[in-house]
C-alpha cells in the first residue's frame, strides 16, 4: 500500500465523514469511494462501516488504522530527522502551550520565530496543563509550555511569572471587598489555578462571594471587568499599561505576592532537531531580556 492511501485512511477516520473526507483530500466523493473500495480489496477486509450518519470503524479497521497511524508517525520522523541534517532550519515544529500563555506571550516569540525560520511549519495546541502533559507522554508534540508547577520528570526550565492581581474599575482596595454587591467574575481554568484563588479568599475573608459569574474565557473575564460589571482576579500577563481599571496585587499572610510560574517542558531529545533547538533557544534570549 502507497503512503497516499494511507493518508487517505487517516483522514477518513479523523472524519468519519466521506464529504468532509472528500472536501479535506480535494477529490469528489464518488473518487473517494471507489479509491476507499480499491483499498479495503487490497485489505481483503472491511475497514469502514457505511451508514446514514456517516462512517464507523470495523474491528479489522481499527487494526489497520493503528498500523497506518503508526507508519505515519514513522515519516514525519525520518523526514525531521532529514530536515535536522540540512544546514537550513526546516521541519515542524510542535507545540502545545497554556490558554493563557497561547493568547498573551506566544504571539511575539512566534512573530520573531517566524522572521528567523521562515521555512520551518508550526503546529500549535493549546489548553489545560494536564492536557499539555498527555501530549508530550504520547509524543504528540517536541515542547510544552505550562502553568503552575507541573507534575513533569523530565526537563523543565522556568520561563517567567506573573503577579496576580484583583482588577475593578471602582475598587481599590481589598477592604471595600466585604461590602461590595458586584459580582466576581471567574474565568474557567485549570484547577491548581482554581484552588489558589481558593485559598487567597479565605485567608482574608470568612464568608464567600455575594455573587459570581463564571466564564469561559480570560479575555472574556477581562473585558467584563473593564466595562464595570464585576471584580476578577487576573495574572499580570493578561494585564495592559492602558487597562482602565484598578489593580491590587494579591498577597499571603506574610505579605509576599502571590503569583504563577510558566515553564518549558520537553523530553531533552526534541533539541536533537534544529527547528526545536533554536525555538528554545529564543525562549532563552527573550527571558533573559
Amino acid at each position: 500500500m502507497q503512503l497516499s492511501e494511507f493518508r487517505i485512511l487517516k483522514v477518513l477516520a479523523e472524519e468519519l465523514n466521506m464529504r468532509k473526507a472528500s472536501e479535506r483530500l480535494y477529490v469528489s466523493q464518488p473518487a473517494l469511494s471507489q479509491r476507499l473500495q480499491t483499498i479495503e480489496n487490497n485489505w481483503g477486509t472491511i475497514i469502514f462501516v457505511r451508514s446514514q450518519k456517516g462512517l464507523n470503524l470495523t474491528p479489522s479497521g481499527e487494526k489497520i488504522l493503528a498500523f497506518v497511524t503508526e507508519v505515519l508517525q514513522k515519516e514525519e520522523l525520518v523526514k525531521e530527522e532529514l530536515q535536522s541534517l540540512s544546514e537550513h532550519v526546516h521541519g515542524t515544529l510542535k507545540l502545545a502551550v497554556a490558554s493563557i500563555i497561547g493568547q498573551y506571550w506566544l504571539p511575539h516569540v512566534l512573530k520573531e520565530y517566524v522572521n528567523l525560520y521562515p521555512h520551518v511549519n508550526i503546529s500549535l495546541i493549546t489548553g489545560w496543563s494536564s492536557e499539555i502533559i498527555k501530549h508530550l507522554y504520547e509524543d504528540k508534540i517536541h515542547l510544552g509550555i505550562v502553568r503552575g508547577n507541573p507534575e513533569w520528570r523530565g526537563s523543565k526550565e522556568h520561563i517567567l511569572s506573573d503577579h496576580l492581581y484583583l482588577v475593578d474599575t471602582t475598587i481599590s482596595s481589598l477592604d471595600e471587598l466585604s461590602d461590595t454587591t458586584k459580582p466576581f467574575i471567574q474565568f474557567k481554568s485549570h484547577s491548581t489555578y482554581y484552588q489558589e484563588i481558593q485559598d487567597w479568599w479565605h485567608t482574608h475573608f470568612k464568608t464567600t462571594p455575594q455573587k459570581t459569574i463564571v466564564v469561559d474565557q480570560i479575555e472574556t473575564c477581562k473585558q467584563m471587568a473593564l466595562n464595570g460589571i464585576g471584580y476578577a482576579i487576573l495574572p499580570s500577563i493578561s494585564l495592559q499599561p492602558e487597562d482602565d481599571f484598578y489593580k491590587i496585587p494579591l498577597t499571603d499572610k506574610k505579605g509576599n505576592a502571590i503569583k504563577r510560574d510558566t515553564w518549558l517542558i520537553h523530553h531533552g531529545t526534541g533539541s536533537e532537531l534544529k527547528q526545536v533547538n533554536v525555538f528554545m533557544d529564543l525562549i532563552r534570549k527573550l527571558t533573559n531580556e
